[in-house]
């Protein structure tokens, strides 16, 4: 039905582009698909094509030579490729709720797309953050380690050598937080390494605040931004396919399944302690902590949790029955219930997360962003082809992908360019070399 819309439209209208009309929330028939997640029809437009010469301007995928069971395609990337805006690509990258968001990324040609951006700029660009947020780690380390003894804050400036180099590395540092907040807080959605390096930032110019205030209390929002600034160094893993599932997992598992499990444990937490405390006498000659203290009891029925519990009682209780129910059922809904229930929902989370489509593609949207506008014409993917004069359209840019499929032998070549190769000599080269299912193919 949509194929035959397309051709009616297309024959009582020439002039008329029906896939270019937008709605009132400025999406397109393909952008509408995939943020609604119809991977059906998407799959259907994005691979989309006419043999007829008088509907083939109407096609998204071009079939360029077939040789047994390897196909060489063009695919058109208009709407598609995120050099463009609100394109295809960011609509399922940073659209969390869409359903079958995963498989539609795994869809030709986005999933070859997205590995040629990695191959030509993303990775190199990941690369050097990596070593640069590394040097910045050893910076602040050394600063930190090399904390002045004198007790007037701030510190006074050495005019020497090791001095200058204190102050170097104090700047570098400023810098480089003030750079990682303001990165924080201008992404495209607020999530895992962008949260993170917002707190991050946050610690220190609260730290640099208050070391200039002449606070003593500096030295503790110090040493939290350099604990955490240590942590971060674990989204840079995500950059290798064996080390990258662990930072995912670990982000996926705290903002969501650990929350969870914390939120109902300082419920019975709170609400055994205080319980706990209620048939306890307070005794004001005991210079020992007791379970007559609120603190101290919060504190043993936490090591009860992780099974560091230590049953002392004193002769101040008076229903030792009822504390022994009370500690009993805190002991198997915590440290029995709770506990294995977080084990077994982290289980799931590992489970269902398809973690490398969708986190590659996040980390190029990234460093795409970074990159000025000249820079992302000259490293866009994809060649610029006219495919024929029978097309109105003229030259579009398309991305080559080649396929084998050893199932599907293609017999009836219908229209199509019969020698492998006739176009090396008038276009560029091939931005990937790519195929799916078993066997292999050379670049074309």
């Amino acid at each position: 039905m949509y194929d035959f819309i397309l051709k009616t439209a297309a024959s009582l209208y020439p002039k008329l582009k029906l896939e270019n009309i937008k709605n009132n929330k400025g999406l397109t028939p393909l952008k509408l698909a995939a943020k609604t997640g119809k991977i059906g029809i998407f799959s259907h437009i994005l691979k989309r094509e006419f043999d007829e010469s008088h509907t083939k301007h109407l096609s998204r995928k071009f079939t360029q030579w077939v040789y047994g069971p390897v196909t060489s395609s063009l695919y058109d990337l208009a709407s598609v490729d995120s050099y463009e805006d609100n394109s295809v690509v960011e609509i399922l990258v940073y659209g969390n709720g869409i359903p079958n968001r995963h498989e539609m990324l795994q869809t030709e040609p986005l999933s070859r797309l997205m590995e040629s951006k990695w191959k030509k700029f993303a990775g190199g660009m990941f690369f050097f953050n990596f070593l640069f947020y590394l040097l910045y780690l050893i910076i602040f380390t050394l600063v930190a380690y090399n904390k002045k003894s004198d007790k007037e804050l701030p510190f006074r400036i050495e005019y020497n050598t090791m001095g200058y180099l204190y102050v170097s590395g104090q700047l570098v540092t400023a810098l480089s937080n003030c750079y990682f907040f303001i990165t924080g807080v201008t992404p495209q959605d607020l999530r895992g390494f962008s949260v993170c390096s917002l707190v991050q930032g946050a610690l220190f110019l609260v730290a640099s605040g208050l070391y200039l205030s002449k606070r003593p209390e500096y030295l503790g929002f110090l040493v939290l931004c350099l604990a955490l600034s240590w942590v971060n160094l674990l989204y840079f893993s995500r950059g290798d396919k064996h080390m990258g599932v662990y930072s995912i997992m670990i982000q996926k598992m705290i903002l969501s399944d650990i929350m969870r499990f914390l939120f109902v444990y300082a419920v019975f937490l709170f609400g055994f302690s205080r319980a706990s405390y209620g048939p306890l006498d307070d005794n004001e000659l005991c210079l020992k902590p007791t379970f007559a203290s609120i603190s101290y009891t919060t504190l043993q029925l936490f090591k009860f949790t992780i099974g560091m519990g230590d049953m002392e009682f004193t002769q101040d209780y008076q229903y030792i029955e009822v504390f022994y129910i009370l500690l009993i059922a805190y002991i198997i809904l915590t440290y029995i219930l709770l506990l294995n229930m977080l084990i077994a929902l982290m289980n799931r989370t590992v489970e269902k997360t398809p973690w490398r489509g969708v986190t590659v593609a996040i980390t190029i949207l990234d460093m795409e962003k970074r990159l000025p506008r000249c820079m992302r014409k000259w490293l866009r993917c994809g060649v610029d082809i006219n495919l024929g004069k029978n097309i109105e359209d003229g030259c579009r840019r398309c991305f080559r992908v080649e396929e084998v499929n050893w199932n599907k032998w293609n017999i009836n070549l219908g229209i199509i360019n019969e020698e492998p190769g006739w176009d090396q000599a008038q276009q560029p080269a091939s931005d990937t070399s790519t195929y799916t299912g078993s066997g292999s193919g050379n670049r074309p």
